[in-house]
């Protein structure tokens, strides 16, 4: 450092005129000069402290060491035929390449209107009680910027989806955090159910600043799904404290039986002060085309317009009509076995049954999911065997995915992302890994762990 601090001497006495900033990044990385122009331009002080996230460094962690990708929550396989057909069918109409309804495509609106009506038990109204937008993300993001304002408090249930922290503190707001906690530890394979909420400290996180609750059933990445007494709960304080829910719902239809998907929505007081959040790329295993959707009351929902209109302004046309094929096609066979809402879990049980039986082989312990497609599991039993010396993160729980990764050529996501800075210690025994993948793909995922357990040096 000696050096580089002459050399920083050298150089600003050199540039008398110029005003610089010497900082320090993270990870030990050399000293640089920021130079007028940079200090000028450099990151608004309302996203200070953002920084890349999870997912941008797994990704190119799994570009250079290539593992087999059991990280991210996408399909390995191709989506149901049907709606890839219907995207081909619209790429030749020529007429459909065009701008659409900025607040949603007509087709898919009315789509996504006769859907949930049916599901929610009221006439909702495809033209201003529908939004489509770019992904979830969209839908979340004009969401927490059209409802939060300067010193508003969010209240955000851990483990929770990264993105809802910044983007609460990006509009202002104030996170406040509770955990999902286990109520039985002696078990020795955990379920997401044992993970509940103490509702003592939930009642006094709610203040005269609280403006909404973020829910998320079922849960990425726990798996929970919420009961009906557990929502009720929630409901019951939203409505005492006139708090808005934000309900991220987009795991709706891969919930496992004899567990069932209730939408707080549905419960009594709940549709005025819930906006409920969804996902075509969830819905129809085709996350890359970045298709969400927000619905609830018209006078909620303009809020989120005058976010999306000024930001993004209108979605995919191609994309939206073949979305809306989709939907026409379960609407049509609607709660049968060959509905793909009814299929897509009976299709991901055995995988999530296997997942759980090969961990538990190598030696972690599984917290089976009753929705969603991800398992969380404790790899701390095998920590006396690990040297993870290697790594230098300050959580563990990176520390043994990314080891995992170079050495054992397994990619799993660090559980810690999805707390925040207080409560990352709940996260760091734990590795999320996805099961909607090959059946091959899994089977290999269970012979890397065995031939390492069995033959590598430890």
């Amino acid at each position: 450092m000696s050096l580089v601090k002459n050399i920083l001497t050298k150089l600003a006495g050199r540039l008398p005129k110029r005003p610089f900033l010497v900082f320090q990044r993270q990870l030990s990385t050399p000293a640089v000069v920021m130079t007028e122009i940079e200090q000028k331009f450099k990151l608004p002080k309302r996203f200070e402290g953002s920084e890349p996230s999870v997912w941008v460094e797994y990704i190119q962690l799994a570009l250079d060491y290539k593992p087999l990708n059991l990280g991210q929550g996408f399909p390995d396989y191709p989506p149901p035929k049907y709606v890839t057909d219907a995207l081909t069918e619209v790429a030749s109409n020529r007429n459909l390449h065009q701008y659409t309804r900025g607040f949603g495509h007509p087709r898919l609106v009315q789509a996504l209107s006769k859907l949930y009506s049916k599901l929610i038990g009221r006439e909702i109204n495809p033209q201003t009680e529908v939004l489509t937008t770019l992904g979830a993300y969209e839908a979340l993001f004009s969401t927490i910027t059209g409802h939060i304002d300067d010193g508003d408090e969010v209240i955000i249930i851990e483990p929770f989806f990264d993105c809802y922290e910044p983007m609460v503190k990006y509009a202002g707001g104030v996170p406040r955090y509770i955990a999902l906690k286990p109520k039985n530890t002696n078990k020795s394979v955990l379920s997401s159910a044992d993970f509940v909420l103490d509702r003592d400290e939930l009642e006094k996180l709610f203040n005269p600043k609280t403006k909404a609750i973020i829910l998320n059933t079922p849960n990425n990445p726990l798996g929970k799904v919420f009961t009906r007494d557990e929502l009720t709960h929630i409901a019951d304080l939203c409505k005492k404290h006139n708090v808005l829910c934000i309900s991220d719902e987009v795991y709706e239809w891969m919930v496992y039986k004899p567990h069932e998907h209730i939408r707080i929505a549905t419960l009594p007081g709940m549709w005025e002060r819930t906006i409920t959040i969804g996902s075509a790329g969830k819905t129809f295993s085709v996350t890359g085309w970045k298709l969400g959707w927000a619905y609830g009351p018209a006078n909620l929902l303009f809020n989120l317009q005058m976010i999306h209109q000024n930001s993004v302004y209108t979605g995919c046309t191609p994309i939206q009509e073949a979305a809306a094929i989709g939907f026409e096609t379960e609407l049509a066979r609607l709660g049968t076995d060959e509905c793909y809402f009814v299929s897509i879990s009976k299709e991901l049980e055995p995988k999530k049954e296997f997942m759980a039986k090969f961990l538990q082989e190598a030696g972690m312990k599984p917290i089976v999911p009753e929705g969603g497609y991800f398992m969380l599991a404790d790899w701390t039993p095998l920590e006396s065997k690990l040297n993870l010396s290697s790594e230098k993160d300050k959580y563990k729980d990176y520390r043994f995915t990314k080891w995992m990764t170079k050495n054992v050529g397994l990619q799993g996501i660090p559980p810690t992302a999805f707390y925040s800075e207080e409560h990352k210690p709940l996260g760091e025994n734990f590795v999320r890994y996805c099961f909607i993948k090959q059946d091959k793909n899994l089977q290999a995922a269970a012979d890397l762990l065995r031939n390492w357990k069995s033959g590598a040096k430890l």
